[in-house]
């Protein structure tokens, strides 16, 4: 008995036993394969986070570089020191002294690189008015015409642009072609054997000749007025009314311009009574003295009545 009692004992042990090590090795299995999941898991999803944004920045920089690459290719080069652009302007304004306002713009002028076109004058009291016309640097356009303003009180300022980019770029693709052609005219006058096609080629050479010079002055034109700006100044004193003030009106004006017509009329009529005196005096008492004489011999003295008989005396009646 006692021997199976320890032999069952001993059975029962190693199921136990059995039974443990199968449970540890359950329980290492579940945690290992847990860990596994879990950072399969991770590392699974930081690709997938990643992807998208990846993606995403890949898109923004390719969309980017299109767009980059559509705006230089099909966008217009809207630089102005890229194109010719021709300024003109004109201005108005008000000074103390025209001779020395007219003496300050020529110094602007001169500083910017430019040069006086122009420069009418008339009077130089203070209702004098110069006109000045500038040719100035592009570049230096606005600059002169803010320093020009500063010069007394601005009345009037008007400023145009003319875009001549397109014209300027026909015209040069123009000379090309037509030089081309005179080149061409020139080797066939080089190889021509008869009287004939040697005139006609002439002729022909001549023509093209002459509208390539006239091309080439257009463009000389152009690179004048694209090169030097215009501006036109006109500077007034301080007594030279605005062209914006309002006409006068009421009794007192309308006497002061009888008045001013009245004695204009008479120095008018005075100057032209001086103009012809000298004729007057020279031509007009000889002839005055011709017909006081005419006059005098064309008069017949008068004649003396004859003395008239004296009536006959009736007769005396005799008495009855």
């Amino acid at each position: 008995m006692t021997t199976m009692g320890a032999g069952m004992d001993r059975r029962t042990g190693r199921r136990r036993g059995a039974l443990l090590a199968a449970g540890t090795l359950a329980a290492a299995l579940a945690l290992t394969g847990c860990g596994a999941e879990d950072s399969g898991s991770a590392d699974s999803a930081a690709p997938a986070a990643k992807a998208p944004a990846e993606a995403g920045g890949a898109a923004d920089r390719g969309s980017g570089t299109d767009a980059a690459g559509a705006a230089g290719a099909g966008a217009p080069d809207l630089r102005v020191d890229q194109r010719a652009i021709i300024y003109t302007g004109s201005m108005r304004v008000q000074v103390a002294n025209v001779d020395a306002a007219a003496s300050e713009v020529s110094a602007v002028v001169t500083r910017a690189g430019g040069f006086i076109g122009g420069d009418q004058r008339r009077s130089a009291d203070a209702d004098a008015v110069a006109e000045l016309q500038l040719r100035v640097p592009a570049a230096k356009f606005s600059g002169v015409v803010e320093e020009v303003a500063k010069l007394g009180r601005q009345e009037s300022r008007e400023i145009n642009t003319q875009d001549v980019t397109e014209e300027t770029v026909d015209l040069e693709a123009r000379i090309i072609s037509q030089r081309a052609r005179v080149d061409s005219a020139r080797r066939l006058l080089a190889r021509a054997n008869s009287i004939t096609d040697l005139v006609s080629l002439e002729n022909e050479l001549g023509r093209r000749e002459a509208d390539l010079a006239s091309l080439e002055a257009k463009k000389r034109r152009l690179a004048d007025l694209t090169a030097l700006s215009t501006i036109t100044v006109s500077l007034a004193g301080p007594a030279v009314k605005t062209s914006e003030e309002k006409a006068e009106t009421g009794f007192l004006v309308g006497l002061k311009g009888g008045w001013k017509a009245f004695v204009t009329s008479m120095t008018i009529l005075l100057t032209v009574l001086g103009a012809l005196l000298p004729w007057l005096v020279a031509f007009g008492v000889p002839l005055a003295i011709l017909l006081v004489v005419l006059g005098r011999r064309r008069k017949t003295p008068a004649l003396v009545a004859p003395v008239s008989a004296q009536p006959p005396v009736p007769a005396a009646r005799s008495a009855p």
